[in-house]
């Protein structure tokens, strides 16, 4: 196709934001940019998409996620509140990927799928638990992947919560997985794979060592790391070190490697992360939603480590993310000079691109520019004030909405367009996923029950 009139934010670095071009799309990737008459000259037969006068940008990158959580809506959680991370994970998350059937799985999948194709997001690093349905639980997100038609890089998270038959289960779904991707993945380009262990406080020295010896040095490992200071003192109490050096002893890290939060990492950590060339994901939202503390990126980044943006699993509108970071660090160093809007575009454009590159590993994704792939969404925003290269990081702070995602494309096909989803039915996907969430709650309740 050839789409024309749109006003096009390339996000190449240097961004340029380009007005009378257009887009020839062949084969998934951006193959021409030019003006509409000399494209459509030289490529009569193809058909023209007028974005009218919206902004066409590449889709938004999601470096961290769990769909698995989706059925935690609305669900009242028995007892007093939490008072800590720990107890969060105890009454809620553990309880609740306990409950999920593959079933529960893949659904959980569909409703955030739906949520990213309305909202702007087209490809989605993914952290999946679901202790009692671990055998093809990847494989059920799979389809849900291929039925929304976004691009997503799985994994399961190991754990010796459920003892060693779990965690042997997990590090075999962990590897049948990878290696259905190398060996014949069923969506190329697309679909991608990752080894997932969940946290060092839930993983002994035999189980990481079995995991790092279980695959090859061409995969990476994706791990929540020292998200509050309870992963620190297991460690310590383990093993005497702190959760960094352990994951480094064992050969966990790496530029393949998905450090997750690091909120309570030291200076000496941080080294090790940067001379690692670990990437290192930030979720601002769901830091504070866990007052688990907030991570130092800014820091980070300048140490030399590769800092993303993801979001723990909270909507996948992503601009609410960046709001958010935006303001959060602000906030928490009582300094208004802190995290600038063109520090969030570093990690939430420009590493969370690399990061994607990495893992798909089919060219240029997340930037216009001839042979990226075509992966856009068309934004109605009407700026009252000037919009240019030097300002879009504050207009989208402080201007863009993910309601103003009108149309939404991956590797040149529409998922959404005019705000119409295509590939996704959501009345009946919503309405299914209601009737298992609700078998999923009483299984939930259960649990509270026994224990």
């Amino acid at each position: 196709m050839i789409i024309k009139n749109g006003k096009i934010i390339t996000w190449q670095n240097p961004n340029q934001i380009l007005e009378d071009m257009a887009l020839l799309i062949q084969n998934g990737v951006i193959t021409k940019i030019g003006k509409f008459e000399d494209i459509k000259r030289a490529f009569p037969a193809e058909e023209v998409v007028d974005a009218g006068g919206q902004y066409v940008m590449p889709g938004n990158i999601c470096a961290h996620t769990h769909f698995y959580g989706a059925f935690a809506r609305g669900m009242a959680i028995p007892g007093m509140p939490a008072k800590d991370f720990p107890e969060i994970l105890e009454k809620l998350w553990w309880s609740l990927d306990k409950s999920l059937s593959l079933e529960d799985v893949r659904y959980s999948a569909l409703v955030c799928l739906i949520d990213a194709v309305k909202h702007g997001t087209t490809t989605l690093i993914d952290h999946h638990a679901s202790p009692s349905a671990i055998r093809g639980s990847l494989d059920e997100i799979a389809q849900a992947v291929a039925q929304a038609g976004v691009r997503a890089s799985l994994c399961y998270e190991v754990t010796d919560r459920e003892g060693e038959k779990g965690a042997e289960e997990g590090i075999r779904e962990n590897l049948r997985f990878i290696d259905l991707i190398k060996r014949n993945n069923p969506l190329p380009g697309k679909l991608a794979g990752m080894f997932g262990l969940h946290a060092s406080l839930t993983l002994s020295e035999d189980t990481l060592r079995k995991c790092r010896e279980a695959v090859a040095d061409d995969v990476g490992f994706h791990i929540h790391v020292a998200e509050d200071p309870a992963d620190e003192y297991d460690s310590l109490y383990k093993c005497g070190e702190r959760v960094v050096d352990r994951l480094y002893r064992h050969g966990i890290l790496g530029e393949r490697s998905i450090a997750v939060h690091a909120v309570h990492v030291d200076v000496r950590e941080v080294d090790l992360l940067a001379q690692t060339k670990t990437w290192v994901t930030h979720q601002p939202r769901s830091n504070m939603n866990n007052a688990v503390g907030m991570s130092q990126p800014e820091g980070m980044l300048r140490a030399g480590v590769r800092v993303c943006l993801g979001n723990d699993g909270f909507s996948n509108a992503m601009w609410e993310e960046w709001k958010t970071a935006y303001l959060a660090h602000k906030l928490w160093n009582r300094d208004p000079r802190r995290m600038p809007a063109t520090t969030v575009v570093e990690m939430a454009v420009y590493n969370n691109r690399a990061l994607a590159e990495q893992q798909f590993n089919i060219g240029p994704l997340g930037v216009i520019c001839e042979g990226a792939q075509a992966d856009l969404i068309f934004v109605d925003y009407h700026p009252f004030t000037e919009l240019n290269e030097g300002n879009l990081p504050w207009h989208i702070v402080f201007g863009f909405h993910e309601s103003m995602v009108t149309s939404t494309m991956v590797a040149g096909e529409f998922l959404m367009r005019n705000r119409q989803l295509l590939t996704l039915d959501e009345e009946k996907i919503t309405y299914e996923a209601r009737h298992l969430s609700s078998q999923t709650w009483q299984r939930f309740q259960n649990l509270f029950q026994v224990s």
